[in-house]
């Protein structure tokens, strides 16, 4: 009953042409987002574009099964953050969060005890999972949980498919492989990485709906989310970079004068041989899918045959400043359509 009533009457489709306010929109734009970066980004693009129908493509690669639970770290993100519960000084997790469940868990010793998870939080897992559990596939269980945020955008997970990050590492405990969420929040990324590799994305499909919105979209866009981790993993998904490579792509660098905006971005992209720069990652994407790349003007040097190259602020000091980037993309975007 509990899933009837998160499920029923809200059946959001790409092909209704109409904003959350009801009026017909101008434009279709997909974007790709990992988590706080690409979450923040969008609450700009909503800002910049409020006639715009936007489709999230959401990266589920650093989804990790937790005390029973499964989480998506970067589709709550983008939830929270549209919807309005998130942490705004961490970026993630829920606002007026409590951590009395993590608290008992760990004077039960329950392990792990690295990964912090909020007793609001708790609540989504708890339904994703019972969810799941019976049945719902992932694209379901998420449009159930938007019901409730009312993000004002489409958000997809890029798979139904279980398809997890792992990285290879070499410590004191030999060589091995851990989940990216263990490099990433246990160890910040300390150890480097040897390799980072999405197990099971050679045999995961796009999710419902994720080509159909590609294929219908005015402009695909790249926030500056993780090149290696977020979107290079939706990108891994077999299908998605060959339909992206028949649509105009801009994306917004997610490296300022050689450091990352937020985040280990320079750890990932050092782990695949790629420099820590807005040319490094623009190369790393490559002409064949990027037409668009929008830079810090620290990086207007930048460039590519075959890619338009614009420079401006890039740093996200708040929703204003993100809007400005996102109009900006857009710009270029309508530019090279």
């Amino acid at each position: 009953m509990i899933f009837r009533g998160l499920l029923g009457g809200h059946r959001a489709r790409a092909d209704v042409l109409r904003t959350t306010s009801g009026r017909l929109v101008t434009m279709r734009i997909v974007s790709l987002a990992g988590g706080i970066g690409g979450a923040r980004f969008l609450r700009g693009l909503q800002v910049a574009e409020p006639e715009a129908g936007i489709t999230v493509i959401g990266n589920t690669g650093d989804d990790i099964t937790l005390f029973g639970l499964r989480v998506c770290p970067d589709l709550d993100t983008v939830m929270y953050t549209l919807g309005g519960g998130i942490d705004e000084d961490q970026g993630w997790g829920r606002a007026k969060e409590s951590h009395t469940v993590k608290e008992e868990l760990a004077a039960y010793g329950v392990q792990p005890q690295w990964f912090g998870l909020g007793d609001r939080d708790f609540a989504t897992h708890i339904v994703r999972t019972q969810m799941l559990g019976a049945g719902f596939p992932l694209s379901q269980v998420t449009e159930a949980l938007c019901d409730r945020w009312q993000p004002g955008v489409r958000l997809l997970p890029m798979t139904d498919d279980r398809a997890e990050t792992h990285v290879v590492i070499n410590d004191a405990d030999g060589r091995r492989a851990v989940h990216f969420q263990e490099w990433w929040v246990r160890l910040r990324a300390s150890v480097p990485a040897e390799e980072i590799a999405l197990v099971g994305a050679a045999d995961a499909a796009p999710a419902p709906g994720v080509l159909d919105a590609i294929r219908e979209a005015d402009l695909v866009i790249l926030p500056p989310s993780n090149p290696v981790v977020s979107i290079g993993t939706i990108l891994q998904i077999p299908g998605i970079r060959e339909a992206l490579s028949e649509k105009t792509v801009v994306g917004v660098s997610p490296i300022v004068g050689g450091a990352p905006v937020r985040g280990m971005a320079d750890a990932c992209l050092t782990a695949i041989g790629v420099e820590t720069s807005a040319q490094g990652v623009l190369e790393h994407y490559g002409a064949g899918l990027i037409d668009g790349w929008l830079v810090a003007e620290e990086d207007a040097a930048t460039r590519l045959d075959g890619v338009e190259v614009a420079a401006r602020p890039l740093i996200m000091h708040d929703v204003a400043a993100a809007a400005d980037i996102a109009r900006a993309a857009v710009a270029l975007g309508r530019e090279l359509a």
